[in-house]
C-alpha cells in the first residue's frame, strides 16, 4: 500500500499554555489522533531498503543539547555487554564509557556512532540481550519509560515540536509551539531520499490507540502535564465528531478529519469506524 500524501488536510487547533500566558500551542489533530503506531520488528521496512532490520537507526541520532547527552551517559553507565551488543570494550583504567567511545562529530554536532552499518546502540536481531535498540529495551526491563532513556530525537520521532513568534496586531507577540507528524520533510531534503518512511504508511496505522494516548508520555515531556491536559479535551472532542460521520454521504468529509493514512487503514482512533 503506497504512502498516503504529504499535504493532505490537517485539522488543527489552538489553546493557551496554561503554564505560560506568553505561549500558545497549535496542535495537529488529524495526526494526534491518528492510529499511527511504531511496527519495528512488525514489519517495519527500515529507512533504507537494503538495511531492512535497522528501522530508522541506520544513520545514529544527533544530540539536541549537554542534557541530551548526559541523560543517554547515565544508561550508557548501566549497559552490560550482554545488554547492548555493540559496547565498546572497556580500556584499563575506565570506569565508564567516555564519550569519543560512544559518540562521533557531525560538522558542529554529537551524535551516536555508527558501527556495523547503523547506529552502535542497535542491537542485531537474534542478539541474546534483545534485539533493537539497547537504549529502549533496558528501560522495558527495568520498568522505566524508555523515553526518558534515549536520545530526544529517537523518542519524539515521528512527533515534531517547533517554536515561531507570532507578532500580534497590537505589537504583542506570543510564543507559538507546534506539534505535529514528523513527516518525511522532517528530516531535511535527504527525507525524500528515504526508501521508505513509517508515518505516511497506512500498514503502520494500526495502533489500537490513538497517537495522543499511546505517546502520552512522550507528549507530556514535550507539552507538560497541564499542556497535555487540554490537549487530551480537543483530541477526545474531535474523535467524538469524526464518528458522527458514519453515514455515506458524511464519509466523503472524513479525509478533512482524518490523517489520509489512518483513512486508508480503516482505523479510526484505535477502532474501525
Amino acid at each position: 500500500m503506497p504512502e498516503t500524501p504529504l499535504d493532505a488536510p490537517r485539522t488543527w487547533a489552538e489553546f493557551a499554555d496554561p503554564a505560560d500566558p506568553d505561549q500558545r500551542f497549535r496542535v495537529d489533530l488529524s495526526w494526534l489522533c491518528s492510529s499511527w503506531t511504531c511496527i519495528f520488528g512488525s514489519g517495519c521496512k527500515g529507512i533504507y531498503a537494503d538495511r531492512p532490520d535497522d528501522g530508522c537507526c541506520t544513520l545514529g541520532a544527533h544530540f539536541t543539547d549537554d542534557e541530551d547527552v548526559a541523560r543517554v551517559q547515565a544508561v550508557v553507565d548501566e549497559l552490560t555487554p550482554k545488554e547492548w551488543e555493540k559496547r565498546p570494550k572497556a580500556r584499563p583504567g575506565e570506569d565508564t564509557l567516555p564519550l569519543e567511545r560512544w559518540t562521533e562529530m557531525d560538522e558542529d554536532a554529537r551524535k551516536t556512532k555508527v558501527k556495523k552499518g547503523a547506529c552502535i546502540f542497535l542491537n542485531s536481531p537474534g542478539f541474546a540481550g534483545g534485539g533493537g535498540c539497547a537504549l529502549h529495551n533496558k528501560g522495558v526491563r527495568t520498568g522505566r519509560a524508555p523515553h526518558t532513556m534515549k536520545p530526544d530525537v529517537c523518542w519524539q520521532l515521528p512527533i515534531r515540536r517547533s517554536y515561531r513568534n507570532v507578532k500580534r496586531p497590537d505589537g504583542t507577540s506570543y510564543l507559538e509551539i507546534t506539534i505535529t507528524e514528523f513527516d518525511r520533510r522532517g528530516w531535511g531534503a535527504g527525507g525524500h531520499d528515504l526508501d521508505w518512511y513509517c508515518s505516511a504508511d497506512p500498514q503502520a496505522h494500526i495502533g489500537k490507540e490513538p497517537v495522543f494516548r499511546s505517546n502520552r508520555g512522550e507528549l507530556i515531556a514535550l507539552m507538560g502535564e497541564e499542556a497535555y491536559a487540554e490537549l487530551e479535551v480537543r483530541c477526545q472532542a474531535h474523535l467524538t465528531s469524526i464518528r458522527t460521520f458514519r453515514s455515506v454521504e458524511a464519509r466523503k468529509l472524513l479525509p478533512l478529519l482524518v490523517h489520509p493514512a489512518t483513512v486508508a487503514a480503516k482505523s479510526i482512533g484505535g477502532k474501525r469506524p
